[in-house]
């Protein structure tokens, strides 16, 4: 029998599986989003579909109740992995008061939630970049062992904000993953019109760290990747640059005509390598999952997807009294 490569980096056949629900999780809250969009109930949606497997894998191999997230906004993964539930994600689509990322006051897909240490985003891209630096500064100099781990797309590692963030924390030897997830279209700039090098990852030996690429389309690999980077933070050896590659499967946003800029034989040819088909079948394989685990798991997700839309769209929006709170002090000097 084919040795099982999951175990040979430390995961066990339940973690592989939770993996698994995880991903197919992240891909049936984004699919319902879709629908609710078309059916005129939500405003927007930017999609994780197709990254699944590098933000779930990077999610698991962190300490999600110590270490700080900063996700860009296709991260459903990323945040599912370190807590926000699926009617979290609801209430944000539906912008309802309820909404934990900004009490329905944002955009969807600009995360945030204190709890789980999930660090808000804002509209303009790779801003938070340096924001993980500067987290991770504040862990090096309080002394405390826990990891910081920012996500971004390709094309924003063409912007300012990537190259500050990447030296600063190259120069002060900062515990930061950076996690450049490259779907290899900046909107629809595609990659090789993006970069003079072959590469992401080759940019961080300008920053005096160590650059990876691996596949984006297989979790174990992600996994692998982001533990090494983490064990090399805590053992105080600075920051990681790690690049997964895959393919965004929809359209940019809801709003976006992918048609213009690709054909339709690319993004079916790219259908082939989804995570989801295929991690189902090296788990398939492994005899970790059978159909019917599989399809305990769809009901299940399918049932959770549910409870979320329908607690989402009956929810109530925030009172309007509400719009200045978060954005001046009040009397009392509370926030």
């Amino acid at each position: 029998m084919t040795s099982k490569r999951h175990e040979e980096i430390g995961l066990s056949d339940e973690q592989v599986l939770s993996m698994y629900e995880m991903m197919l999780l992240a891909r049936k809250i984004d699919e319902r989003m879709w629908l609710l969009n078309r059916a005129g109930k939500i405003p927007f949606v930017v999609s994780c579909q197709g990254q699944e497997a590098a933000q779930v894998g990077a999610a698991m191999a962190l300490n999600t109740k110590e270490d700080y997230l900063l996700p860009y906004y296709r991260d459903i993964g990323l945040v599912l992995g370190f807590g926000m539930s699926a009617t979290d994600l609801m209430m944000q689509g539906f912008a309802r008061a309820e909404d934990p990322n900004s009490g329905g006051r944002q955009m969807p897909g600009h995360f945030g939630q204190k709890k789980n240490r999930i660090v808000s985003g804002s509209s303009p891209v790779t801003t938070q970049l340096p924001h993980a630096a500067g987290i991770a500064l504040a862990a090096k100099m309080e002394k405390k062992n826990f990891v910081t781990l920012v996500s971004f797309g390709e094309g924003s590692s063409n912007q300012g904000d990537f190259h500050e963030g990447a030296n600063f924390a190259g120069v002060h030897n900062l515990p930061v993953i950076f996690l450049c997830e490259n779907n290899k279209y900046a909107i629809s700039v595609p990659i090789e019109k993006q970069l003079a090098c072959d590469k992401v990852s080759d940019r961080a030996i300008g920053y005096g760290m160590p650059g990876y690429t691996v596949d984006g389309n297989d979790p174990l690999a992600v996994y692998e990747a982001v533990k090494n980077a983490s064990d090399r933070c805590k053992n105080g050896e600075g920051p990681t640059l790690i690049e997964t590659v895959s393919y965004r499967l929809t359209p940019h946003s809801s709003d976006d005509d992918d048609s213009s800029y690709r054909s339709k034989e690319e993004v079916e040819e790219e259908k082939k390598k989804d995570s989801i088909h295929t991690f189902s079948e090296y788990l398939k394989e492994m005899n970790v999952l059978t159909e019917e685990k599989e399809n305990e798991m769809l009901e299940k997700i399918r049932q959770i997807v549910d409870e979320a839309t329908e607690a989402a769209e009956n929810a109530p929006y925030a009172d309007p009294e509400s719009s200045l709170k978060y954005v001046y002090a009040d009397k009392d000097g509370e926030v």
